[in-house]
């Protein structure tokens, strides 16, 4: 079978060459940074990084709502793939620059058999009326915001104000319930205590 041919399914959907193609776009996001932490002086992460948390994020908060776990997490997955070719522009790029999200993702899904189902999901986003995409988008804050308390911990004295700007944009009950115990817990607090608080005085948990 050529690259070029679809798998004998009955339909054409696209072409191989086209999700290949597609596939080493995502992976450009790897190599995107989120350019908000030249601001805030410490931390960084890459779209990709940002993305995959974002997206486990949605499926606790839409089980926790009783929302569509699926389509919450499709929605957390495409809600920056735009960013591969636009890169991403933070609030004071904003003030300055502007750019064509849509077009952006209309571009990378041309020819993936992916255009309606992305394009749906980027506009779904975009009116932020259904509950999962709500949840989507304080999906998408919340890794932020845990972002923000480990810079807390570590003493960056603006990320308690970076805080009190990006809780207020949560959309949803469970997303605030959810951000108060982050911002209430350590974010070490996972490891460091274990399931035997005195493992790491054990050798990595040897007797």
């Amino acid at each position: 079978m050529r690259a070029t041919e679809p798998e004998a399914t009955g339909r054409v959907v696209s072409s191989w060459d086209r999700l290949a193609d597609f596939i080493f776009e995502l992976g450009m996001l790897r190599k995107t940074p989120r350019t908000g932490y030249q601001f805030l002086g410490s931390g960084a992460e890459n779209v990709a990084e940002h993305s995959f948390r974002t997206a486990m994020i949605g499926m606790l908060l839409a089980r926790q709502a009783g929302a569509d776990v699926g389509r919450t997490v499709l929605l957390c997955l495409f809600h920056d793939v735009h960013e591969a070719r636009v890169g991403d522009f933070n609030y004071v790029n904003r003030l300055y620059n502007t750019t064509d999200a849509e077009a952006a993702l209309r571009d990378a899904l041309a020819g993936t058999g992916l255009e309606a189902e992305g394009l749906g999901l980027w506009r779904e986003l975009d009116a932020a009326v259904t509950l999962e995409a709500r949840l989507a988008h304080d999906a998408d804050q919340l890794d932020f915001i845990a972002n923000l308390k480990e810079e807390q911990d570590r003493g960056n004295p603006y990320a308690e104000k970076w805080l009190s700007h990006a809780i207020p944009r949560l959309r949803t009950e469970v997303g605030r319930a959810m951000a108060q115990a982050i911002v209430a817990a350590d974010h070490t607090r996972w490891w460091f205590a274990g399931p035997d608080a005195s493992w790491w005085r054990r050798g990595n948990g040897r007797h």
